[in-house]
Formats: structure tokens, C-alpha cells, sequence
């Protein structure tokens, strides 16, 4: 599995959000956070949504003349990072890829997922590339790779009787080898049923290249992750990469303040769930001119080659999720790739 850094054919999207999951009120603000956000990575790479057929006539007014392509599909929600395939390349045969589907049960049951479940099978045979099996249940938003054998996974969600019940960790470790093509795997505890993923990876850490990783820190001794942030700094701090690396961690804090038009309960409020597309960095911001500059400034310093888009996406993160959620990159493979 690359590095999502690395050169992409597309950014596959869902504009899924829908009044019965999000409620009528909130599905508008929803509608139009994905838009600007699709229009945004359109600037610097193709986009494909998927839509349902009822919706398409919205869709087509809010993207018309940007490089998008909606795809008509049945989809129960936006949140195509957990629900399509993980895209892996060939090392041994240069230009073939494949999606691996990771059986997605709605985050252990808990939402529909009837259509969703069909997504990462509907995407490759759209992106026309084969399937990879695995019996795993999990979701592509609890993975981070480095593009180099590396994985930083969260035990929460992986080790979740709702997803892998009377699984082991070293059958869990084989597989998730065997697919992604890894060979270490760094795993922080993560914390369970605070939110619906039960703490996917890419809200707490995330590579910005071979061996550094962004990772994030809530500040607010009062918050459930404070402390689960404090412990997981302390394991990527003595942790290596696959090639015995010492990580270099550098921390991104949480805003002290965000919005308050939506419930603070399921209001994801981090700047942990950025995007590597082609030539930029997608990255939310939340109305903390502090937090936001000092996240802004990060970014453009570890990717000091990329444009940094920052973006008010309070509707996506009033469901709990970030911009990463909302997307799944398509690698591209050329000579030279990996």
C-alpha cells in the first residue's frame, strides 16, 4: 500500500450524506462541505463521486464545471475512506494494482451499511482493478502506511469484538502483512465506543514521509483523549520504523475552540485528518486563529513542496469525521513509483 503522498490517478469521493443518518437540517451544510471540498482536490487531480441517482441533479449544481465525475451509485454515506478499497500496486509487475476490500459492517453495526458494504467491490471494478479478499473486518480510516512497510494501526477498532471477535493479534498481523504488503506494524491503544469508528488511526497520527509522524495532542485534561494522546506520543516517540528508524514525531494540537452550532458531542475538532493529494495538502480549520495558523504553518513545513488548502468543514466534522474521511486516493504507478 503506498504512501498517500505518492502520485495519485484520482480521488474517489461520496456525496452519500443523506437526511436520515444526518437529519434534514444538517444535510444541506453536509452537501456543501463535500462540494467545496471536491471542487478543492479537483484543482489538482480528477475526482470521482459516487452518487445516488435521486441525488445527481443536486450533485451536477454543486460541482458543475469543476474536473469531477459523478458516478451513479447507491451509497448510505459519505464516508468512502472506511467504506472503499485500500488501493495497493504490484512491486514485481510495475503498473498493476489492486483494492483491498476490508468488509465494512458499519463500524461494528452500529449505522446502515447495506449499500456501503458494496462500495470497495463497486469502486475497483469501476477503477477497473481486482479485488483482494481478506476475512479482516476493519476500516481503511484505523491504517496508516509509509509507503515503505511501516503501518501504524489502532487496536481499538482492529481488536474490536464488534469487527474481528476471537481473533489474535498475530493472525490480525499476518493478514494485514500479507494484504498492504507490511512488514512492521506500530500499534496504539486507540479508545473505544467514545465515538462510532471507536478511534481510527488517521484522528490521532499520520505520516508526513519516511519516517516522520504527525501526531495529535488534545490539551483539555477534561477530554476522553486527552490521556489516550498523551500515551500514544509516548509510544511514537520509542517507536521505530520497519527499517529500525526512530520516528521523528511532531505534535499537532487540537483547536481550544471550534464551532458551536453543532452538537459538541460528535464534533471531530483536529487537524490530524489532512489529505496528501497531487501537490497539496487539503486541511481543516475550525475558527481558532491560533490553532489554525500554527497547524497551517506544520503542514507547509513538512511539506514544504505542497500548496496548503486549509477549509471550514464544521458539517463534516459535526459527524464526526475530517476531510480524510471523506476521501480515498487512487495511486497512480509509473517507473520510478516505489
Amino acid at each position: 500500500m503506498p504512501d498517500e503522498g505518492k502520485p495519485h490517478l484520482r480521488t474517489w469521493m461520496s456525496f452519500g450524506a443523506s437526511a436520515g443518518v444526518w437529519g434534514k437540517d444538517l444535510l444541506p451544510d453536509v452537501q456543501h462541505d463535500l462540494a467545496i471540498l471536491a471542487r478543492t482536490i479537483s484543482k489538482y487531480e480528477p475526482v470521482s463521486m459516487l452518487v445516488r441517482s435521486e441525488d445527481l441533479t443536486t450533485a451536477k449544481r454543486f460541482v458543475k464545471g469543476a474536473n469531477i465525475t459523478l458516478v451513479d451509485a447507491a451509497v448510505d454515506d459519505l464516508w468512502i475512506r472506511d467504506t472503499g478499497p485500500c488501493f495497493v500496486v504490484n512491486r514485481a509487475k510495475l503498473g498493476e494494482r489492486a483494492g483491498v476490500s476490508f468488509n465494512f459492517n458499519g463500524w461494528g453495526n452500529k449505522q446502515t451499511h447495506t449499500n456501503d458494504a458494496k462500495v470497495a467491490s463497486l469502486v475497483t471494478v469501476k477503477a477497473g482493478v481486482p479485488l483482494v479478499d481478506t476475512a479482516l473486518v476493519m476500516e481503511g480510516g484505523c491504517i496508516e502506511v509509509d509507503g515503505r512497510g511501516t503501518a501504524i494501526v489502532t487496536e481499538s477498532c482492529v481488536f474490536n469484538d464488534n469487527r474481528n471477535p476471537r481473533v489474535s493479534k498475530l493472525t490480525i498481523e499476518r493478514e494485514l502483512k500479507r494484504v498492504l504488503g507490511l512488514s512492521h506494524i506500530i500499534w496504539l491503544p486507540g479508545i473505544k465506543g467514545h465515538d462510532i469508528t471507536d478511534g481510527h488511526t488517521d484522528f490521532y497520527a499520520r505520516f508526513a514521509g519516511s519516517g516522520v509522524v504527525l501526531a495529535g495532542f488534545d490539551p483539555d485534561p477534561q477530554s476522553y483523549d486527552h490521556a489516550v494522546t498523551k500515551e500514544h506520543l509516548q509510544i511514537l516517540r520509542k517507536s521505530k520504523d520497519a527499517h529500525g528508524h526512530k520516528l521523528e514525531v511532531l505534535t499537532l494540537q487540537a483547536p481550544d475552540t471550534f464551532s458551536n452550532k453543532y452538537n459538541p458531542a460528535t464534533f471531530a475538532a483536529g487537524y490530524i485528518g489532512f489529505y496528501l493529494c497531487n501537490g497539496a495538502v487539503i486541511s481543516q480549520k475550525f475558527g481558532d486563529d491560533k490553532a489554525d495558523r500554527a497547524s497551517k504553518t506544520l503542514l507547509q513545513q513538512v511539506f514544504p513542496t505542497r500548496v496548503v488548502e486549509q477549509l471550514r468543514m464544521d458539517a463534516i466534522a459535526a459527524g464526526g469525521g475530517s476531510v480524510h474521511c471523506a476521501t480515498q486516493q487512487e495511486p497512480s504507478v509509473y517507473r520510478g513509483y516505489l
